[in-house]
């Protein structure tokens, strides 16, 4: 499977961006699928990830109530809505599928196998 991030750009602080994450190849439907971010300098993290099938979602706590992860299995594509950025947000985001089928989203790095090119988001102060 491919996956295509886009959506990133430069924004103020406060100002929101929308992240998508298209896949080609095959479908999704059956993953897990999540969103990580690599600030220069810095380990990739986890930022938030969704359930194939029930929609339930997880959050690293710095972007809770800030960030809204989603998904259109008919459209082979994720979302990450991005809201009341700051400065700390500005990174490289990947988003990535999940190894295997499961309900559990897991935050580990070597938990996903496909991984998107990262698209690059910067927040001004």
């Amino acid at each position: 499977v491919q996956l295509q991030a886009s959506g990133g750009g430069l924004v103020q602080a406060g100002g929101s961006l929308r992240l998508a994450c298209a896949a080609s190849g095959r479908t999704i439907k059956w993953n897990n699928m999540g969103w990580f971010r690599q600030a220069s300098g810095k380990e990739r993290e986890f930022v938030a990830g969704i359930n194939w099938s029930s929609g339930s979602t997880r959050y690293v706590d710095s972007v809770k109530g800030r960030f809204i992860i989603s998904r259109e299995n008919a459209k082979n594509t994720m979302y990450l809505q991005m809201n009341n950025l700051n400065v700390e947000d500005t990174a490289i985001y990947y988003c990535a599928t999940q190894r295997g089928i499961g309900s559990d989203v897991f935050a580990e790095i070597s938990d996903y196998n496909y991984w998107g090119q990262g698209t690059l988001v910067t927040v001004s102060s």
